[in-house]
């Protein structure tokens, strides 16, 4: 079963050998490294670039416009604040000269804790990132859905940021879920892709043929369905959510889990129908709670569901702080847990209307 950095580097593949994927570019994304993660080892247009975002979004605008489709990384979404403006460029291309030109480039970047990566390796880019028009923005919580998701940013015809979550980035998908044509193995799939320790000069990846998988944009995927309460996330948390609606399910509380993996444009019908069944609803992520991307989920909530609510919506998410700290407390204490959205959901379904 591949893990998601592996998704990831095999739908790069796919990109290059069928997709029109002129280049793969970042810090460090070229060889020797491939990427500090390894997503983009043994991927035959991956190149090096200096220190600086901003060139790395400015050169990806320029050979978009090019006619070209480049995949551009900020190596830690911490560091893609300071493309603000040029992201906004990218992102009103196509408006601003109704229609005439295209931009179609994927700018992929790591968001999110659980690395223990301090203050300047944890921050999430999720409502930042939808505050910027015309952009779609993926966020994967598996490797079927990273690899699914990456093919249809590359087909877009227009910019998509790729948002994948640092922690998850070793997890293995589920059984059931393997990216089609992947060897059934993932010994032999690691000996197939990975490159060794060491000296990597001679090493050359043996490609697997794997198939095509569009994972649409937009389109919300229900992972565990219920009854009592919804829960609305995505990302990292979407595991998370997961092993605390496992642990209610002891307690005869049935939740509902909706993983967005669009949040723009996202599912608002998937989110709706959820709502309407079980009339409460968590929203569940990691950024920051202030301007969350969550409080519009809430707001929508409200203006149209209000009065098929039977507890008022929640929403759990970062602590509203500068940074994240090393300690594996103050990390713990700055993101949502287990124990929290358990409390949470307690909370909602216990809530008499």
């Amino acid at each position: 079963m591949a893990t998601l950095v592996q998704a990831i580097r095999l739908a790069l593949h796919v990109g290059e050998e069928r997709l029109g994927v002129t280049d793969i570019f970042g810090e460090d994304v070229g060889p020797p490294l491939g990427g500090v993660f390894t997503q983009s080892q043994g991927l035959r247009t991956a190149w090096n670039t200096p220190l600086d975002e901003r060139g790395i979004v400015g050169t990806a605008i320029g050979l978009a416009l090019a006619g070209q489709r480049p995949v551009a990384e900020i190596q830690f979404c911490d560091y893609a604040f300071n493309t603000i403006d040029l992201l906004k460029l990218a992102g009103g291309i196509s408006w601003s000269s109704a229609g005439e030109f295209d931009c179609p480039m994927v700018l992929m970047t790591p968001v999110g804790s659980g690395i223990r990566g301090s203050i300047y390796h944890s921050h999430s880019f999720d409502a930042q990132a939808t505050r910027v028009p015309g952009w779609k923005i993926v966020v994967p919580s598996n490797p079927l859905d990273a690899y699914g998701l990456m093919l249809s940013a590359i087909a877009d015809p227009n910019p998509v940021m790729f948002l994948a979550p640092k922690a998850l980035m070793r997890a293995k998908a589920a059984v059931g879920e393997r990216i089609p044509g992947e060897p059934d193995d993932e010994r032999a799939l690691s000996r197939m892709i990975d490159a060794p320790l060491g000296d990597r000069s001679r090493w050359r990846p043996e490609w697997p043929d794997v198939a095509d998988h569009f994972v649409p944009i937009g389109k919300a995927r229900v992972c565990r369905e219920g009854r009592a309460v919804t829960v609305v996330t995505y990302g990292r948390m979407v595991p998370v959510a997961l092993q605390a609606t496992a642990q209610l399910e002891g307690e005869g509380i049935d939740a509902e889990v909706i993983d967005l993996r669009s949040l723009w444009p996202f599912d608002w019908d998937a989110v709706k129908t959820s709502v309407r069944k079980t009339n409460r609803v968590l929203f569940l992520n990691e950024d920051t709670e202030v301007t969350n991307f969550g409080e519009h989920l809430l707001r929508r909530t409200i203006e149209e569901l209000f009065y098929e609510l039977h507890a008022p919506p929640k929403l759990l998410a970062g602590a509203h702080v500068p940074g994240i700290g090393l300690a594996d407390a103050l990390e713990r204490a700055s993101v949502p847990q287990v124990e929290g959205i358990v409390d949470a959901l307690r909370d909602l379904v216990r809530h008499e209307p």
